[in-house]
């Protein structure tokens, strides 16, 4: 059970998933895009400023996160250290989580339930539920980044499609965090803060029941397998771009780089299942854009200083998460660097 809800986490939590980013000067266009080799920077770097939120004489400090990043990359951001020392609370991001209510052996129990729900129904290959074209360019790549596992081969697309762009990022010189968490973790630990989780946990009440129905759902796993792997074959360059820019706190190239859709097509997929509206993870997103809202009210409230962390989507666009602070009368404004009217600007 684990292992499928888990992955279910993942599709659902990924923050904004593909960014990067280089410097203005050499920012391409997206015709230009696909004819760039994928170099990732390394070596110290600043990342991007700090976005404020306000209200009255409270604050609240929000760092944009990326994720993949560079893999040999250092962050070392001069304004981190110092918005988490002077904060009473460090806000997470956003996440969801399901919750199974079984006990410790009852966990067990399921284990293997639940690899079984990893795989393909009656022991079919990718090559059995793949259309031939789509399985011949996953031949290519997973020959590229996998290898000789033949055990994936029987996995549902989606999962399979989930541990191949997991190679291809690691092979591309990316890593999923950045090491980010860590260091905003360590921080908070050094000066005593108080980290708080903003996670929706949906209870899953009948695990037994849960795996059935997600085995028997409807989800379109060749639609997400497919863009996944356009995803691996076109967008890796732009992926790689859009990483560079977050390290080099390139916030124009974030919004001009083009990105990938997997992340949404693999999402709404899922959220678009039978088993989805069963289980509660529908209208998941929306949820817990409300929960996250919420916990940054009540932080803008309580604190006279915050820290927090959002999906740098969130501080880009329009329909954004404080775009929606802004709409409820908080003063929203964007790093200094960025002086472009936006989601995170104010007027």
């Amino acid at each position: 059970m684990r292992l499928v809800l888990a992955s279910i986490a993942l599709s659902l939590s990924l923050p904004g998933f593909v960014h990067a980013q280089v410097s203005a000067s050499t920012v391409p266009t997206p015709d230009q895009i696909t004819n760039l080799e994928a170099t990732t920077v390394s070596g110290v770097m600043p990342g991007p400023g700090l976005w404020r939120v306000s209200k009255g004489d409270h604050v609240m400090w929000v760092l944009g996160t990326l994720s993949p990043l560079p893999q040999r990359m250092q962050w070392e951001s001069r304004d981190l250290e110092d918005a988490i020392s002077h904060s009473q609370q460090v806000l997470l991001s956003p996440t969801i989580k399901p919750k199974v209510d079984v006990g410790f052996f009852g966990k067990l129990f399921l284990l293997p339930s639940a690899y079984s729900a990893r795989k393909n129904d009656n022991g079919a290959t990718l090559q059995q539920v793949l259309p031939a074209p789509t399985y011949a360019r996953w031949l290519v790549l997973k020959q590229k980044y996998i290898g000789k596992d033949n055990g994936v081969e029987r996995w549902r697309p989606i999962f399979a499609a989930q541990q191949l762009y997991r190679k291809a990022i690691r092979a591309n010189d990316l890593s999923s965090s950045g090491g980010v968490q860590a260091n905003i973790d360590a921080l908070a630990k050094k000066y005593g803060i108080n980290e708080t989780p903003t996670t929706y946990e949906v209870v899953i009440e009948h695990p037994h029941d849960a795996i059935k129905t997600f085995k028997s759902s409807g989800i379109d796993d060749v639609g997400c397998f497919g863009r996944t792997l356009d995803s691996i074959e076109h967008d890796m360059p732009a992926i790689t771009a859009r990483a560079n820019a977050w390290a080099t706190g390139d916030l124009q190239a974030l919004r001009t780089l083009p990105h990938s859709d997997r992340f949404g097509t693999c999402v709404n997929a899922i959220t678009g299942a039978e088993f989805a509206r069963k289980l509660g993870f529908a209208d998941a997103p929306q949820k817990l854009e409300a929960l996250w809202i919420n916990a940054a009210r009540v932080a803008l409230r309580d604190n006279k200083q915050t820290f927090a962390m959002l999906p740098i989507d969130q501080l880009l666009t329009a329909d954004g998460y404080l775009a929606k602070l802004k709409a409820q009368g908080y003063q929203v404004d964007a790093p200094e660097e960025d002086t472009d009217t936006d989601a995170g600007s104010t007027p």
